[in-house]
């Protein structure tokens, strides 16, 4: 197909020699068949009526030139006017249709069926990662551990400061984490664990964002312990609290999940003397380590009594290979080594699961419970 613009320019002619110079350099890799759009490559000329001569003229010098290519031919002539690309319409009434073969508003609804097909099949690959990932967790049983809060209260940089993660940066911008994003920390027992950190809420949240944010959430029912972080300076920090709650309430999240919640009071560095008034709520200061510990203890206590873990001290032979079965399974804490009778006593941290299995690989180990 010939497609050929209304022109007046006198750089046209130069522009179509250097158009045929192309062509001919194509019909070098075998192709056979072309399409000629004249408007197409100089998008920066303007058009204007002129006589229907120069027209024909013009599609005339195309159709010769592509006739002297060896196994080329041209099926099909049409002339489009078009309009200066700085107006509002290139195409006048009807000529997309001719062109494309469909209307406008046929093909903009079929590109977005398109993209929408596209961004469903994305989030379905997602949620099968996610799922994955969520596998491979329990799999190795590392406790998770959501942190949750409104947009800036600080919860990157608390889990910075919780995990030492010095690639994390925190943004001071919405939606600086746009998808959950899971960081390794290890408490004061050396236990492994695995904080999650979520997309920030926002108030008056668009009602066409909320389904596509709860979204996001989804992994906290997934979650051992949620952490909900508190910017104390917000002037709506209570109200912020109230958004929060209300949301967890309707993901249906277990009772358990969120009686255990542990509240944090960040930024107090910037309130002189500051005192929480909520029962059991911790102040902290993510940015400069005020209060850390505190918290670390407390997520401890909360994550042995969510996940069931036991701590036991076991009395191991060093010759055998229950020691490094322990490093490997569960959370060694303290090893006393008798040498004189090549035996070690070990305090560890360890799952239900992983304490059955222990005492089907190893039935004459002795066990005290702490």
């Amino acid at each position: 197909m010939v497609v050929l613009s209304q022109r007046q320019d006198s750089m046209c002619s130069e522009a179509f020699a250097n158009l045929i110079h192309s062509v001919l350099t194509a019909s070098s890799v075998g192709k056979q068949h072309t399409s000629l759009d004249k408007w197409s490559l100089f998008p920066s000329l303007t058009t204007s009526k002129r006589e229907g001569a120069v027209t024909e003229l013009q599609i005339a010098e195309a159709v010769a030139l592509v006739d002297t290519l060896q196994n080329w031919t041209v099926l099909d002539k049409i002339i489009i006017p078009t309009k200066n690309p700085d107006k509002k319409f290139v195409f006048g009434k009807g000529n997309f249709q001719v062109l494309t073969g469909e209307t406008f508003m046929e093909t903009q609804s079929r590109i977005l069926k398109e993209r929408e097909l596209k961004i469903r099949n994305a989030l379905e690959k997602l949620r099968r990662k996610r799922s994955l990932l969520r596998t491979q967790r329990r799999k190795r049983e590392f406790p998770i551990i959501s942190v949750m809060g409104y947009t800036n209260c600080g919860k990157t940089t608390l889990i910075k400061a919780l995990t030492g993660e010095a690639e994390l940066q925190p943004r001071d911008q919405l939606f600086a984490t746009l998808d959950i994003t899971a960081h390794a920390g290890y408490l004061p027992s050396h236990m492994a664990v695995i904080y999650v950190d979520t997309i920030g809420f926002l108030t008056d949240l668009p009602h066409n964002l909320v389904e596509s944010f709860s979204a996001t959430l989804e992994e906290v029912a997934y979650s051992d312990l949620i952490v909900h972080v508190r910017d104390v300076t917000h002037p709506e920090t209570i109200l912020q609290k109230a958004t929060v709650l209300s949301v967890l309430k309707n993901l249906n999240l277990p009772s358990h999940l969120l009686d255990s919640m542990v509240e944090v009071h960040n930024k107090v560095d910037l309130i002189e003397r500051y005192k929480p008034t909520e029962e059991n709520a911790l102040a902290i200061s993510a940015l400069h380590g005020h209060g850390l510990e505190e918290l670390k203890q407390e997520i401890e206590k909360k994550i042995l009594t969510a996940t069931g873990r036991k701590i036991l001290t076991v009395n191991v032979n060093l010759e055998g290979p229950q020691l490094s079965w322990l490093y490997k399974e569960a959370t060694v804490q303290e090893v006393e080594v008798m040498p004189e009778d090549g035996t070690a006593r070990v305090k560890v941290i360890i799952s239900s699961s992983a304490f059955g299995r222990y005492k089907n690989l190893f039935p004459n180990s002795k066990i005290f419970m702490s």
